[in-house]
């Protein structure tokens, strides 16, 4: 992808056993605790799992807000129910096997028809739920450990 439009960073520090804190880039934003469930952590607080699911629920949703006001239909609440299934892969690996959302908007039936009209089209404007599909590269490093890729 040539065509960057913006950049961010964030920083994510281990705390304490499998507790991770995550500092945006914005002073605004608080800080976000993560952690593992049992038999890694102590499960105290939503894993990544659980964040990137929480990302996609949230991203599908705004998606289909943005498109149904574009539309000129009327929205009010929206409830975003996301399921996340792990599995394991071919090496036995846990993964993201898959995520199943059910979106349940609540429209002013006088302009249901028009926001009927993103059936099909919302989905492209979430950043997140279209990246994953996709897929998306990511570069890691380790400091120090050059040597060994």
């Amino acid at each position: 992808m040539s065509n960057i439009v913006h950049e961010f960073s964030i920083s994510v520090d281990r705390e304490d056993g499998y507790v991770f804190r995550t500092a945006f880039d914005k002073p605004q934003y608080p800080q976000l605790v993560m952690d593992e469930p049992p038999p890694l952590g102590r499960d105290s607080a939503p894993n990544p799992a659980r964040i990137l699911a929480a990302a996609v629920g949230n991203c599908l949703a705004a998606s289909l807000l943005f498109c149904a006001t574009r539309k000129r239909a009327v929205v009010g609440k929206i409830h975003a129910g996301v399921k996340v299934t792990i599995g394991r892969n071919e090496n036995k690996r846990l993964r993201v096997a898959g995520i199943q959302v059910l979106l349940s908007p609540e429209v002013d039936p006088a302009t249901l028809e028009q926001a009927r009209g993103c059936l099909g089209l919302f989905e492209e404007f979430c950043t997140v739920t279209a990246s994953i599909r996709e897929g998306i590269p990511v570069e890691v490093k380790v400091a120090g450990w050059e040597a060994i890729y």
